[in-house]
């Protein structure tokens, strides 16, 4: 028997996981999924790499039926900006104070480089991705958060029919997150929260996170402790002990409040790993933290990421073998 013949071998490795991933695309077929894109925390030796493998991922899930929306932001490439216009970027808890000029240089940024950039690499693979904006057709309402921050909004509401057109069309929206006031005022929102408050508001399925780290831990310097599976509830009581802290409070705010108002799962995954949005939503074992509602009870729902094929299909996937 040759090696390729063999048990184990990677077509047959292959042929396993196209037939673990069917029950995962027979559900999900139809749904649609909001993911949030951080372009610091994708996998790949380049910014380029890691933006085509973030867009082979999402075009390989809106050709087995599902409905990708994408969210992003861009506040490195903001303060790169601002960096060479000579501007200093000032922050306050965590939040940018912006001016009347820095929106400008945000929507110049999120609008006119970032947007453009994932539409394209998107479309690499055919006509699927549309940019817009949260100006556009009013899709995002701002309000302003905070005098002393300037133009940083709050989503006070967010119109989902251009979204709804746009799917039902079978494209796929890019959203940039500047939204307007009622005067037509700009204000840079952070795009975590649009992101939760978008899924609300289109019904969506799931509702995921690209991040720097694997998920969330019960002890943060501690690996072993990464929380496969929690509740809002638990959530809630990690934030109130300190657990739970700093930048990555409006992700985990934002996953609470969706999964508490028709959102059937939120997740936080590690984006430096290839291909985790296929990992996390096609696979048994999953790859990051999973967030619900209600605790989940039923061991055999496509929902519940099970231990056993964890260390295979991971081991699998990192190798580059599928």
């Amino acid at each position: 028997m040759s090696s390729a013949d063999s048990p184990g071998s990677a077509p047959e490795t292959k042929a396993a996981v196209l037939v673990e991933a069917l029950p995962y695309i027979r559900r999900f077929a139809g749904k649609i999924v909001v993911v949030k894109y951080g372009g610091n925390a994708l996998a790949g030796t380049s910014e380029h790499d890691a933006l085509a493998l973030f867009a082979e991922d999402i075009v390989l899930m809106r050709l087995v039926g599902m409905r990708p929306v994408v969210v992003h932001g861009g506040g490195p490439q903001i303060s790169e900006l601002m960096t060479k216009l000579g501007k200093v970027t000032e922050f306050r808890d965590g939040l940018r104070v912006t001016d009347a000029e820095t929106v400008d240089i945000a929507r110049m940024v999120l609008i006119g480089q970032v947007n453009p950039q994932i539409v394209s690499a998107i479309n690499v693979h055919g006509p699927y991705a549309v940019g817009v904006s949260g100006e556009d057709a009013g899709l995002i309402r701002a309000t302003a958060r905070d005098p002393e921050l300037g133009f940083v909004g709050d989503v006070a509401a967010i119109n989902p029919g251009v979204l709804h057109g746009l799917l039902n069309d079978e494209f796929i929206p890019v959203i940039a997150t500047i939204g307007t006031d009622e005067h037509g005022q700009a204000y840079n929102i952070n795009a975590d929260t649009v992101a939760g408050a978008i899924a609300e508001a289109v019904g969506a399925e799931k509702l995921v996170y690209l991040t720097d780290i694997e998920g969330l831990r019960r002890e943060v310097s501690d690996p072993a402790s990464l929380i496969r599976q929690t509740t809002a509830d638990e959530l809630d009581a990690l934030i109130a002990d300190g657990t739970i802290a700093g930048g990555m409070i409006p992700k985990v705010d934002s996953c609470i409040h969706a999964v508490r108002n028709g959102v059937h799962n939120a997740h936080i995954l590690d984006g430096r790993i290839a291909h985790v949005l296929l990992l996390e939503i096609f696979t048994d074992s999953g790859i990051g933290t999973m967030i619900s509602a209600v605790p989940k009870l039923d061991p055999t729902s496509p929902d519940m990421h099970t231990s056993a094929t964890t260390t295979a299909i991971t081991t699998a996937r990192k190798g580059g073998s599928v």
